[in-house]
């Protein structure tokens, strides 16, 4: 039976040798022909049923229709680093100096607090909100500069904590089911960090090194995570055209996603049965020759990858 098994999901989706350990490889299918430099951020919402997404260097905020393809895009006037939906309505976006509110109605963006840092020379990243509804961002150095960087928490009292220093560039966040462990990415680290997590005040302590991600797990650099319904990492991997789930207690990898872009960003489970992958991609920074080669590259795509998300953190204010 087992062996009936690994040959039906060979023909389905094939299989790649990862340290003599057998992953199974699926496809990614083009959804979206988006033209964005660098679509990130994914998010589904399931009451609306519609994909939220950014494109960071044209400081658009978008909400995509997977059905018909009807995408309304939101203009904010500079780079967004991410956004989190608010339970009263409307989103929270990170700009380039500060976090505002967007109200989908008016499209009336309203400021809230500035960044903790030089917007000349930083930007806001990668976030998402905890358990408790707190809104948890990063930023990044825009020169490349290392432990340059940081992740902080916006709480529901609208105060910006920084939670950790010399970050190089703050990516993908999750937290556990359980309410008691956060995985964080700090890109060039290469590895994925587990912190203990106490829902009732929103700190945290670092624990382990969860994932690593080297030797034949290294093709591209970790970027946006998602998390499913059973606790299994999906991430991203920027210049490695690809999203990689790994099991953050064994650190093994368990499935790769092609997608034809090499510039992979973020992922989110979503779809009526939270079944869908859907996965962003960039085309900043690709040559002429590689945008020939990968034309759908700023796309968004999705895969049924055979797991189930969960669903969204909303920002609460108290």
């Amino acid at each position: 039976t087992k062996g009936l098994f690994s040959l039906c999901v060979f023909l389905a989706c094939g299989w790649a040798s990862v340290k003599g350990q057998d992953v199974p490889v699926k496809e990614a299918s083009l959804l979206y022909e988006a033209g964005a430099v660098n679509a990130e951020g994914s998010m589904w919402i399931p009451k609306t049923q519609e994909l939220y997404w950014i494109d960071i260097e044209k400081g658009i905020f978008n909400i995509l229709n997977p059905v018909n393809k009807h995408n309304r895009a939101y203009p904010l006037g500079q780079r967004v680093g991410t956004f989190v939906p608010e339970k009263s309505g409307g989103v929270l976006v990170a700009l380039q100096d500060g976090i505002y509110h967007l109200d989908f109605k008016t499209s009336k963006l309203s400021f809230l607090t500035k960044a903790d840092y030089d917007p000349k020379i930083s930007r806001f990243n990668d976030g998402k909100c905890d358990p408790d509804g707190r809104f948890w961002v990063g930023s990044m150095s825009l020169n490349g500069k290392k432990k340059a960087a940081a992740l902080y928490c916006y709480d529901s009292k609208g105060k910006l904590n920084k939670m950790l220093d010399t970050v190089s560039l703050s990516n993908g966040i999750v937290w556990t089911a359980d309410k008691k462990t956060m995985y964080f990415i700090d890109t060039p680290t290469m590895c994925v960090q587990e912190f203990d997590y106490d829902n009732s005040t929103g700190k945290i302590k670092f624990k382990r090194i969860a994932v690593r991600i080297t030797g034949e797990f290294s093709a591209g650099h970790p970027d946006g995570m998602a998390i499913d319904s059973k606790g299994m990492l999906w991430i991203a991997q920027w210049n490695g055209s690809c999203v990689k789930c790994f099991n953050p207690h064994s650190g093994k990898m368990l499935m790769k996603i092609h997608v034809p872009a090499p510039r992979v960003s973020s992922c989110t489970f979503g779809g009526k049965n939270m079944d869908i992958l859907y996965i962003t991609t960039a085309s900043q920074g690709l040559t002429k020759e590689e945008l020939k080669k990968y034309p759908h590259s700023g796309s968004i795509f999705w895969v049924k990858p055979g797991a189930r998300g969960v669903n969204p953190n909303y920002y609460q204010k108290k």
